[in-house]
């Protein structure tokens, strides 16, 4: 079998073997090296490029490396036969989307206020923000000669007259170490406990002196990144915040690619390792490194995920999701601890589920929309959320239907050639001047931060800018010639937003009639949902009173760029509210509050699904979406 070396820039090496024939990047894959691989190896995104160092790599060509790149040795692993031994260079931007693990700096009052913020907007609804875990401190007679009762029942008699609770229970956790921590505390401790009703469950047992903290982890897990907030359930403050990239990445950017590839063998455990292992349990240790707190303090844990990753992170099969009638095996469930899947937290810390409500529409859009308060308001609205899977809310205080659409990763910047998520040094707003055709881009990072890539709010600001300069078309050709623009020797036009010597990486950062391509198709498939959605109901457009926006697509939109592009209905810029991850804040309220749990719960029950595959009007809808900004220009009225 051939011997392959994969060397890293860091100096790491990786060394396997592979069965003869076999492609790179399943050799890769099987040896656990991490390569971007967006398209699930199909060739169409160019993302998992390597460097043949040693040996012969036979591979198929492709636009994504050019004739000169191919002789330096640049390959492509999907398409690349391992054929005989060699060595590659995988360069860090083939795994970034894993390393960029970011722990948020929660000195700043923008990475605090979201969540105040939404905490004050549901209280104000009457919903109140407390939950059911609590430190009991509880003091106990030492056993003696003429005292005999065991160690667990002299607990649960404390605890009893201190709570007046008619039933305690305790974790084998508890059992275990109870012996000890009583005598070396001298029969005083503190609990962590949960209080239902008349009962308690004792958690844990520690001791009563230094400052014990119950945590709670809130996490939104995305197609393409993930972000946990760690949080103190006694008195909600919050202690740690930090992002990474969602490791099932290079076994495809949309869900469709991870359920297949979690149907062949070993695919599900694969899977549920690259959620789990490679980029929950990681963030775990990062933000409790940060807030100098021990992982197994972390005493609950609230997810909110669409269907197929709530599915893939509880190592549950997901391949009946995509085939009709596309049943899940879960909507909710409260049968789940850490311990059963995995999570390096208290082995017995429950895993509470944002409920799903349709195989499409998951968890991260009943915590949405809790957020986004539309349940609570007699006036119509909308509520969006852009990530991979785009997923929309519409109705008020009377009624709520939702419906998903397959978005694509565009918007977090996949399937486009420069495209990255919104971290430090994405492009995330530009414009274009009219008369040179030069660009003014705002990267995010520290002030001098070179650009490495664009993110979804800024390649909608590039292409809206391209098009009402009238440098590309409404199909998304360019119809200028100008210093910045160019064509490949096939014809394929682009527009350079950053040379390489302007930017952090080794190539130039533009943007291609391809990506605009894909953006537009991404872009279509929300604005025609939103239509067959209201046409469902006889409503138009102009009955839509406010637009919630959220997603991890940046800082924040140029509603109006969004507009002129056709990816958002043409109304009032004043309706629209960009809310950011509400899918993290749902998941913080519902941590955070018992009663805010049980409404999410609530509204999931009470929203009406609608599936828009089975609607014969979708498809005709969606073609005529995929133009700038439409085919039918009355539409839009205020695009000029």
């Amino acid at each position: 079998m051939p011997e392959v070396v994969f060397r890293f820039e860091d100096g790491r090496t990786i060394q396997t073997s592979a069965a003869k024939g076999s492609s790179l990047l399943e050799t890769a894959r099987n040896a656990n090296v991490v390569i971007d691989a967006p398209c699930s190896g199909n060739g169409a995104c160019g993302k998992c490029r390597v460097k043949l160092a040693a040996g012969a790599l036979p591979s198929k060509k492709t636009l994504h490396i050019t004739e000169e790149e191919f002789e330096q040795g640049w390959r492509l692993a999907c398409i690349s036969s391992v054929e005989e031994n060699i060595e590659v260079e995988v360069p860090d931007v083939a795994s970034a989307f894993k390393k960029r693990m970011k722990i948020a700096n929660l000195d700043s009052k923008e990475e605090t206020a979201i969540f105040e913020e939404a905490k004050r907007e549901i209280e104000g609804t009457g919903i109140h923000m407390k939950n059911a875990m609590e430190l009991l401190s509880v003091d106990m007679k030492a056993p003696s000669l003429d005292d005999t009762m065991p160690d667990n029942e002299r607990l649960e008699r404390a605890v009893k007259q201190m709570t007046g609770a008619s039933d305690v229970r305790m974790s084998y956790a508890v059992l275990k170490k109870l012996p000890v921590v009583l005598r070396e505390c001298e029969f005083r401790v503190q609990c962590v406990a949960e209080r239902v009703g008349e009962d308690v469950f004792i958690y844990d047992i520690l001791p009563k002196a230094g400052e014990n903290i119950i945590g709670g982890l809130a996490v939104d897990i995305g197609t393409t990144s993930v972000v946990a907030l760690l949080i103190d359930l006694a008195t909600g403050k919050i202690l740690s915040k930090a992002s990474a990239g969602n490791g099932q990445i290079r076994y495809g950017a949309d869900v469709i690619n991870r359920i297949i590839e979690s149907a062949k063998e070993g695919g599900l455990k694969r899977l549920q390792d690259a959620i789990v292992m490679e980029t929950i349990n990681p963030l775990i240790l990062e933000i409790c490194r940060d807030a100098n707190l021990a992982p197994e303090c972390i005493y609950r844990i609230c997810v909110a995920a669409n269907t197929t990753m709530n599915h893939l992170f509880a190592g549950i099969c997901a391949d009946y999701l995509r085939q009709e009638p596309y049943i899940p095996a879960f909507f909710k469930t409260h049968s789940i601890l850490a311990s059963d899947i995995g999570i390096r937290i208290h082995p017995d810390a429950p895993v509470v589920f944002a409920p799903n409500v349709g195989s499409y529409v998951g968890g991260d859009i009943t915590a949405g929309t809790l957020v986004s308060l539309l349940w609570n308001r007699p006036e119509f609205s909308l509520f969006m959320d852009l990530g991979t899977n785009g997923e929309l809310v519409f109705g008020n205080s009377d009624f709520m239907m939702c419906c998903a659409c397959s978005a694509g990763p565009a918007f977090e910047g996949g399937d486009i050639s420069c495209g990255m998520r919104a971290t430090d040094g994405a492009i995330e707003a530009c414009e274009i001047s009219a008369e040179d055709m030069e660009p003014h881009v705002r990267v995010i990072g520290d002030a001098g931060q070179k650009p490495v890539g664009i993110c979804g709010s800024g390649i909608i600001d590039t292409i809206s800018e391209l098009f009402r300069t009238g440098m590309i078309n409404p199909k998304g050709k360019f119809v200028r010639e100008g210093k910045r623009i160019r064509h490949d020797e096939h014809g394929m036009g682009s527009y350079v937003l950053a040379y390489q010597e302007e930017a952090a990486g080794n190539k130039d950062i533009e943007i291609t009639e391809v990506d605009i391509d894909n953006f537009i198709r991404a872009k279509g498939a929300i604005f025609s949902a939103v239509r067959i959605m209201l046409n469902s109901i006889d409503f138009d457009i102009t009955m839509i009173d406010k637009v919630y926006v959220a997603g991890g697509i940046g800082s924040g939109i140029n509603m109006k760029n969004a507009i002129r592009i056709g990816m958002f209905p043409d109304i009032e810029i004043e309706k629209f509210h960009y809310i950011g991850n509400s899918s993290l804040t749902g998941a913080y309220a519902m941590l955070m509050s018992t009663e805010a749990e049980r409404k999410i719960y609530d509204l999931a029950g009470n929203m009406t699904y609608l599936e828009l595959s089975a609607i014969p009007a979708y498809m005709d809808e969606f073609v005529a979406c995929c133009f700038l900004p439409h085919t039918d220009a009355e539409l839009f009225p205020s695009v000029v």
